[in-house]
Parts: structure tokens; C-alpha cells; sequence
């Protein structure tokens, strides 16, 4: 028992292949193709990716001739669809006796515990209960069942009953009832039975959406020069900056160095913008008065519809403006005319359309392509996701006295974010629901997330409330095959203070259409971003500020929303603190540079045996290998490329047949002790006891002691090959100089041939023959003087 308990975290973090029931089944257990299921050749269907899932649908339309409350002379009329436990109402209408409602109520066909479906129309009152009005009630074994793409049931009128059912009452209501699945058009904007126990708003948050990422520009202003420019010490020229901002996003020039009335930058300056743009441009010309006291000279507000937008690097055209004086009020607005000066600034601004605004980090890069609409190229593959369901989830929050969780699961890729629908109250959740993206480059991320909804009302602190992370999945394009129908459990893994968990599994089924390959080979040549990124490049830390700041415009626009995408949500989707300290992450990329040199560490350990004659037909082999290629050298490189042929054919056996998934060993997450995870989730900066600080400082300056050591390693051995011809040491110089000279004339009277052979038989000799001793070669290199020695 012990040895499976040991065992069984390592299997449980690994993705496992499943074999859901995909597709659709015709009504009634008709079977189609030889089986109940459509085959996957099948492309057009909607829902062929995730597993059928039936609804009973209550379309409630309208009502009319509804009759008055006798004592108000009016009536609010609203109506509840009752199916054995569940009740959905609409909205009510104050009065009137012919209301629309226009709303669909969806029961899950699992839940139904019921034979008939009740529809009441009842009276709201406000102070005493509700009175009732009439009902219609249907039969669950007439209800019909719809399978797009037939056209929509059409609603009937029905005539009121009274509460026994005996006699019809005054009033009709128009109705539609039908069996269908989720694949029906009604589906998304219906109201489930889950939502009943929803309260207030938290309701819009239970259903299913789409979302869209704001299309997002880079702004680039540049600052030329400012004229005109006065401050309040008039004893002395000024020292002036610029201060320019976008919504939240605050950036500086240098001060001017030169003290001047007319100062020069000629300085760029970048920011995000979203469309539609909302934020304007606010430049202040701000002088300094002290060593952290600044006056304003002059303020300048600038709507971004006014810049002009290119696809290129083509010249922008510049213009002057002028400042605003500041300092003058509303009621002494009329005396900036008599002003005979007004400071002028000169710039020149422009929205950069030929960048890709990098809202996530590159290496989980979902998409590419530029800002401009018109640079866009032509699809080359469909990505289509099934979200099936969850198993095993681990409750997060509290509810009535017990643990619980209530998941939605979030896809996002490209400018396309989804949302399912959140079920309320279940560790085993079943979505059942199809997505699909465009895809315009293969090496790109599709990213999913599970959450626990923390909005659902109810409480007083739904308003402070926040989606819980329950684990998030991975899925690189290039690594599927084409037309390949993948189903996958992968395991949902959170990294907590405590350690890694496991929060559940995730069940997807996804599938990579390719609609070009000519065009998909066309691409691996050429570069991820589009060409201007290449062209006109930002340095790293314009990259890192940039990206910071479009995360922040995408997490506020999609909160915006309605229901909102939260801003927790859109963070850990977008991986907005993958950039922070970790100690962790330090060591797994160490030991996956150390992986990477453990082919050319194993590669010299053979050459190694090979000299030491280990084995001594290897050696022999080798030799005589060697011989043949110094005989015919024009075999050396079709050896190699063939070698590599082989060695690609032979992996093919061992290829990976599932995409890869986060792997706990790599990260480094089973072995991280306490301090290192409690490091890791502290916040930015520090909230931590100084003593707490002091050790973690003193071991962080001990890792970055040891990189550093590395680091002047390799420099130290690239400045000892620039000393061979540098005359750093001059003995050194001339030796080596002198050993050039006749190393020329030998390798021009010697052919290449017997140099080669005599090289190779020396590196090969028998260990009897080798010295223990470094060879002279490797002495003379050593002593060769590196930079070092002039480091502080």
C-alpha cells in the first residue's frame, strides 16, 4: 500500500488519453453510419467535440388579455416555469395586461425528477403574496424534440387554466416547449435551473460567453523641442522635461541639459492605447525649481483620434502646438488672449500599426499578428476545443455549512476569449462545449483556466469576492497532428504556499484542421513577429513596460464586460507575474541548461573511452572511420547530414503521441522547501519581518555570487583567445605568431590528408602513451592573460 501511495502523485500529475462519446446522436437512439454516433469525417457539425447533453427548453414569449387585480384596477404580471424542484421566473412588468417577456428557461434533462412541466402566470404584490392568475401545463412525454439545423419550434398560444386544471381562466400566453441539446441556438442565452439558486446580478454570471480583447496600438511620441518656455525664477534660463500621459501610463524625458528658454529632446516616448480611445494625450512642460521641486510651464491635451496611424516607418509629419499657460483659472480665461508669448512644443506622433501589441509573454505567445487589420495574411488552420467536464475537484469555498465549488472554465487564444457556463455546486462539473479559433501560426499557445466563481451574490462580500484559481492547461499547435481528434484528462496543478496540488482533471477534446500546409511550411521560415519588430525593435525594458501595461488595458476593458471577465482571471491567463524572483524557477532553468549539455557531456565521455581504449574494437572501428574520411573527405559532411537522417528515423518509433503538458519534475515543485514557496508568494515589495528579508537577501546574494562566478569564467576564456593577437603579453604574442608562420608553411607543403591522420592518431593514442600532465597547448592557454585583472 505504501509503495502505491508513493507512486500514485507522480501518475496523477501526468496528462492521460480518455474516450468520451464525441458527437451527436440522432433522437430516440436512431443510428446513423452503423452507430449511434456521427463519424468524425463530419467537419460541418457544431458539436462534434464534446459529448451530447439534452435540455428541456421553455420559451416564454408574450401574454395577453391578462385580467386586472379587482382592488388595484392593474396588473404586474410575471411568469414561473415550476419542473418538480426547479422554478425559473421572469422578469415581472408593472402595470400591464399584454407584457413581452421573450425568455428561454433551459432544464438539464439529467435533473428532471418530474413528469409534467407547470407554467404559472402570477400577479406580483408587494406587500401580500403573489396572486395567481392561470397556468398551462404540459406533459414531458409530448413534448417534441428539435435537431438543428431545423428551424426554430414555433410558439402557440395557450389558454389560461385555473388552479385544478378544470376550466380556462381569462388570459392566453404564448409558449413554445421541445426537447433539444446544446447545440440549440437557445442554449446560451437561456436561463439554466443552476441559476436558481444564483441571487441578484451574480445570475449574468452563470452563463456562457465570448469575449474580444481590445484592439490595442502602440503610441509613439516623440518630443522634438519646445519653445517659449518661462518659469517663475526669471534670474536664470529654466531646466525642462516633458512629462507625458495616457490613461494611468506616465513616462519623462531627460531634462534638457543645456539651461534654455527654446530646450531640445528630440526624445521618443511609448504607450499602449486601446480602441475606442478614450484616454487623451496630456503633456505638461515642467521645469525644475529644485532638487525634487518642479513648476509647470505648461499643459498641452490631446485627443488620440488626432494622431495619424501607419503600417510602416514611414516619415510622420510634425507640428507645433500650443500649451495652455497653467496657472490661469476659468474665471481669468479670458486673459490668455492678451498673452503676446505662448510656450510652443513641437512633436511629432503617430499609432504604430506594423507591431504586434504584446499583451502576453512570448513564450506562450497565442497570437501574432499586427495591429493593422490590412497586414493580416489569410488562416492556414481551424482550432476547435471541446470543454467536456471536470472530475475530482477539490472544494474551495464554503456554502450552507459544507466545502463546495462552483467552475467555469476560460479558453483563451488570439484576440478570442470563452467563458462556459458556471455549474453550481458540483466537484464533477459537465460543460459540454465547443469553441472554435482561427489560427494564422502554428507555434502558438492556447491557453485554458479553471476558476471557482466568487460572484455569484448572496453575501455581503460578493462585491471584495474573487475567482479562485483551480489550475490552468497548456496546449502548444505545432505539437498536434493535423485532423487528429485528441481527448485528454489533463490534471489541473496549482502551486500553493504549502506546495504543489492537484485541484482535479480537466477533460478536453481539441482538434488542429490544417486549411494550407503549403502555407504553414511557408511560415517556419520565416519570423514569429511581424517585420517591424525586427526593423525598429524596443529594447527589453520598453518590451517589459509595454507588455505590463497592455495586460493592465486587457484586465480592465474585459471587467468591463457584461458579465465581467475579472481582473484575477485575465492576469493568470496572461501570466502577468512570470517575470518576478523565484527561486524555484532559478533552479529548474539551471538544471534545464544542464540537460542541455548532457548530449555533449555524454558525447565526450564516449570519445574519452574511445582514447582510453576501453573497449577496444569501438577504438578500431573509429580508426578506421577516420581513415576513410581523410581518403575521401568529400564524405565528411553527407556522413554527418546522414547520420542525423538515421538518428531522426530512428525516433520516429519513440515519437510523442500526446501534446506536453506542465511537468512538476521540470518546474521544480515537488522538491521546493517551505521558505523558498513562502519567497515565492510574498508580495511586491516586501511584506515580510526584516530579519525574514536579511536571510533571503544574504542566499539570494550567494546564487547571484555563483552565476556571476560562471559568468567571468566565460568571459574570461573569450578574453584569452582575443590575448593570442593582441600582444596583452607580448612573449605570448610572438610565440604564437611564430607558430602561425610555421604552421602555414608545414600545412602548405604537407597535404591536408596525413595532417589530419597524424591529429587523429595522436588524439587517439593508447593511454600507455598519454601523459597525466595538461597538454602544452592547454598550459599556453591558461597562462594567457584575461581582463580580469583589472576589474575593481
Amino acid at each position: 500500500m505504501g509503495n502505491e501511495q508513493t507512486s500514485n502523485p507522480q501518475d496523477d500529475y501526468k496528462a492521460k488519453e480518455t474516450k468520451p462519446q464525441l458527437g451527436e446522436r440522432w433522437p430516440h437512439g436512431g443510428f446513423r453510419g452503423g452507430g449511434g454516433w456521427i463519424s468524425s469525417d463530419r467537419v460541418t457539425s457544431t458539436y462534434d467535440l464534446v459529448e451530447q447533453m439534452h435540455f428541456l427548453y421553455v420559451r416564454v414569449v408574450k401574454a395577453r388579455d391578462l385580467p386586472p387585480n379587482p382592488v388595484t384596477g392593474s396588473c404586474d404580471p410575471y411568469v414561473e416555469v415550476k419542473l418538480g424542484n426547479y422554478k425559473g421566473k421572469t422578469k415581472h412588468f408593472d402595470k400591464k395586461v399584454n407584457p413581452e417577456w421573450k425568455q428561454v428557461f433551459a432544464f438539464s434533462k439529467e435533473k428532471i425528477q418530474s413528469s409534467i412541466i407547470e407554467v404559472f402566470v402570477r400577479d406580483k404584490e408587494m406587500v401580500q403574496r403573489d396572486d395567481y392568475l392561470g397556468k398551462v401545463v404540459f406533459d414531458m412525454n409530448e413534448v417534441p424534440t428539435r435537431v438543428p439545423p431545423d428551424s426554430p419550434l414555433a410558439p402557440q398560444w395557450y389558454r389560461l387554466e385555473d388552479r385544478r386544471g378544470e376550466s380556462k381562466v381569462r388570459g392566453e400566453v404564448m409558449l413554445a416547449v421541445w426537447m433539444g441539446t446544446q447545440a440549440d441556438e437557445a442554449f446560451s442565452e437561456a436561463w439554466h435551473a443552476d441559476a436558481a439558486l444564483v441571487h441578484g446580478e451574480g445570475v449574468h454570471s452563470v452563463r456562457s460567453k465570448v469575449y474580444v480583447s481590445p484592439k490595442l496600438w502602440y503610441l509613439r511620441v516623440n518630443i522634438i523641442e519646445a519653445q517659449d518656455v518661462e518659469s517663475l525664477d526669471k534670474s536664470q534660463p529654466p531646466q525642462v522635461f516633458v512629462k507625458a500621459q495616457v490613461g494611468k501610463q506616465v513616462l519623462k524625458t531627460k531634462v534638457c541639459q543645456t539651461r534654455t528658454t527654446n530646450p531640445f529632446w528630440n526624445e521618443d516616448l511609448l504607450f499602449v492605447a486601446a480602441e475606442p480611445f478614450e484616454e487623451q494625450l496630456v503633456l505638461t512642460v515642467e521645469c525644475k525649481a529644485g532638487p525634487s521641486k518642479d513648476e509647470i510651464a505648461g499643459r498641452l491635451v490631446l485627443p488620440l483620434n488626432t494622431f495619424e496611424k501607419r503600417l510602416d516607418h514611414r516619415p510622420v509629419h510634425s507640428r507645433w502646438f500650443n500649451l495652455e499657460r497653467f496657472g490661469f483659472g476659468v474665471l481669468e480665461g479670458d486673459r490668455r488672449h492678451e498673452l503676446k508669448f505662448s510656450t510652443r512644443i513641437h512633436l511629432r506622433a503617430c499609432l504604430e500599426g506594423g507591431y504586434h501589441v504584446l499583451d502576453e509573454s512570448t513564450m506562450y505567445i497565442s497570437d501574432q499578428r499586427p495591429t493593422a487589420r490590412q497586414l493580416w495574411k489569410q488562416p492556414v488552420g481551424i482550432l476547435e476545443v471541446g470543454i467536456l467536464s471536470a472530475q475530482g475537484l477539490v472544494p474551495v469555498k464554503p456554502k450552507d455549512g459544507r466545502k463546495t465549488t462552483d467552475a467555469y472554465c476560460v479558453a483563451k487564444y488570439g484576440l478570442k476569449w470563452v467563458r462556459t457556463r458556471t455549474i453550481l455546486d458540483s466537484l464533477s462539473p459537465k460543460w459540454n462545449e465547443q469553441y472554435t479559433w482561427e489560427v494564422y501560426d502554428p507555434c502558438t499557445v492556447i491557453t485554458l483556466g479553471v476558476f471557482d466563481n466568487g460572484h455569484l451574490g448572496g453575501n455581503e462580500n460578493s462585491a471584495a469576492a474573487k475567482d479562485s484559481r483551480i489550475g490552468k492547461v497548456r496546449i502548444r499547435l505545432s505539437t498536434l497532428e493535423t485532423d487528429r481528434i485528441y481527448t485528454m484528462s489533463y490534471p489541473l496543478l496549482v502551486l500553493q504556499p504549502s506546495g504543489v496540488k492537484k485541484m482535479g482533471e480537466l477533460q478536453l477534446a481539441f482538434r488542429f484542421t490544417c486549411l494550407s500546409l503549403a502555407n504553414i511550411i511557408y511560415l517556419y521560415g520565416h519570423p514569429l513577429l511581424p517585420k517591424m519588430h525586427y526593423l525598429h525593435p524596443f529594447t527589453v525594458n520598453q518590451v517589459d513596460s509595454l507588455r505590463y501595461q497592455a495586460m493592465n488595458i486587457v484586465a480592465v476593458r474585459l471587467g468591463r464586460a457584461e458579465p465581467p471577465l475579472h481582473k484575477e482571471v485575465v492576469e493568470y491567463m496572461l501570466d502577468v507575474d512570470s517575470h518576478m524572483w523565484s527561486m524555484r524557477r532559478s533552479k529548474a532553468n539551471f538544471f534545464r541548461i544542464v540537460s542541455l549539455f548532457s548530449g555533449v557531456i555524454s558525447m565526450s565521455k564516449w570519445l574519452g573511452e574511445v582514447c582510453k581504449w576501453k573497449n577496444p574494437i569501438t577504438t578500431i572501428l573509429v580508426h578506421l572511420l577516420f581513415c576513410i574520411l581523410i581518403c575521401y573527405p568529400e564524405l565528411i559532411l553527407p556522413t554527418m547530414f546522414l547520420y542525423m537522417f538515421l538518428i531522426g528515423i530512428w525516433n520516429y518509433r519513440s515519437r510523442p503521441r500526446q501534446p506536453p503538458h506542465m511537468d512538476t519534475k521540470l518546474s521544480w515543485a515537488e522538491a521546493v522547501n517551505s521558505d523558498e514557496l513562502d519567497e515565492e508568494f510574498d508580495t511586491f515589495p516586501t511584506s515580510k519581518p526584516e530579519n525574514t528579508v536579511k536571510m533571503r537577501y544574504d542566499r539570494l546574494r550567494s546564487v547571484a555570487g555563483r552565476i556571476q562566478t560562471v559568468i567571468g569564467d566565460m568571459a574570461t576564456q573569450g578574453e584569452r583567445f582575443q590575448a593570442l593577437l593582441s600582444w596583452r603579453d607580448p612573449r605570448a604574442t610572438s610565440l604564437f605568431i611564430v607558430f602561425c608562420l610555421i604552421a602555414a608553411v608545414i600545412l602548405y607543403v604537407t597535404p591536408f590528408k596525413i595532417i589530419a591522420l597524424v591529429a587523429a592518431l595522436v588524439y587517439l593514442r593508447h593511454p600507455r602513451f598519454r601523459s597525466k600532465m595538461p597538454s602544452p597547448p592547454c598550459n599556453f592557454f591558461r597562462r594567457l592573460p584575461a581582463r580580469a585583472d583589472s576589474m575593481l
